[in-house]
């Protein structure tokens, strides 16, 4: 949706007009913008939540004219009936914004996250090169894991945009909502968005499949059909990339598995084992000089020994495929994390209490002191 002209409930100054405070968000560096009813408006920067100085605690009127100045009518009628709405916004000069409307308290909450209108290349992430290689695949599955907030979209963003300047692919991206625009370079690019453009992700996949696909970008593995759908994909020559919310890249294995009923448990492990490319896990960390954050990446690749670990169900055994398959491109995060520690740019206690294993990685760091 564009805006380019904006209803204001309040003065920029007091901070309670929405463009106004869109412009801060922009401005301070932040990730994220909340809002909420009598509380004063609060930004996260660099991780952290602040309360800008000055700031004005918000009315419950204040919260509920940012929500009109935003939406259309009938995004207004599906959040009452919903009591829930995830849209994109984008003001003229100012950005592109991810924006989430709920209810607290019978008022309406607000939660806005900067879209950087730029899509970056891997190199400028500080993604590993292996990053490159997953998204030239010509099938298969490749998942992007992790907490909310440590950038599986841009991530995933930037894979589509290295394929977009390398190689000719037909890639449908099914989003909600849609965050990055791609332009067609290389590439000849439809993105879709859930609740817009198409009823849900599982019925936008199963679709996408007729519309002479190579690629299919699918933002959210949320439910059985989606994940059963994306591996019947990955299976008939497609590549097919999406995100997962695990704590590591192994779990992202029994997550994926956990959904189907046990009676289809054996047959979706072995049909995972033969799609899997790859799973990158990512979570993002402050930098020692409080520059902003980096990113520390764990990355599985499915070798051999994945995959028949896949298939027995043996997925704590995968980290020791991970420790001793750094030449295909494998890291644990642990390693990850010490290697950032020793190239100054995180704290000791961060790659430290991190890890996976403290003491692990604490007895790694001394002994190559």
């Amino acid at each position: 949706m564009e805006l380019t002209t904006i209803h204001k409930s309040g003065s920029a100054e007091n901070g309670k007009g929405i463009l106004g405070l869109l412009k801060l968000l922009v401005e301070s560096g932040a990730s994220d913008l909340h809002l909420n009813t009598f509380s004063p408006p609060v930004l996260r920067i660099d991780g952290d939540l602040n309360t800008h100085n000055g700031m004005e605690k918000l009315a419950a009127e204040d919260v509920t004219q940012a929500f009109i100045d935003i939406t259309s009518e009938e995004q207004r009628e599906t959040f009452a009936r919903e009591l829930e709405l995830d849209f994109a916004i984008a003001i003229y000069q100012v950005g592109r914004f991810r924006v989430n409307a709920s209810l607290q308290k019978g008022t309406v909450s607000l939660a806005f996250r900067i879209v950087r209108t730029e899509i970056p290349n891997i190199d400028e992430l500080a993604l590993p090169e292996i990053c490159k290689d997953l998204a030239m695949r010509d099938h298969g599955l490749v998942l992007v894991t992790g907490p909310a907030g440590s950038g599986k979209t841009t991530t995933l963003a930037a894979m589509i945009e290295h394929l977009n300047t390398t190689r000719r692919r037909r890639v449908i991206t099914i989003e909600d909502p849609v965050e990055f625009i791609h332009e067609n370079k290389e590439c000849f690019i439809s993105q879709r968005e859930v609740g817009t453009d198409t009823k849900s992700f599982a019925n936008a996949l199963k679709h996408a499949l007729r519309q002479d696909p190579d690629v299919i970008l699918v933002g959210e593995m949320r439910d059985l059909d989606t994940i059963a759908t994306a591996l019947t994909a990955a299976e008939t020559g497609h590549l097919i990339l999406s995100t997962l919310h695990t704590p590591s890249a192994t779990l992202a294995i029994d997550r994926m598995i956990d959904v189907f009923p046990p009676y289809q448990q054996q047959q979706a492990r072995i049909q995972l084992s033969t799609t899997l490319q790859g799973v990158i896990y990512q979570t993002l960390l402050p930098k020692v000089n409080g520059d902003g954050r980096i990113v520390a990446v764990e990355v599985m690749i499915a070798n051999d020994a994945i995959r028949n670990l896949i298939r027995e169900g043996k997925t704590p055994q995968m980290v020791n495929v991970m420790q001793t398959g750094t030449q295909v491109g494998m890291q644990t995060l642990d390693h990850a994390l010490i290697d950032l520690y020793r190239r100054g740019l995180i704290s000791l206690d961060d790659a430290i209490y991190r890890s996976r294993d403290p003491e692990v990685a604490k007895k790694t760091i001394y002994r190559f002191a």
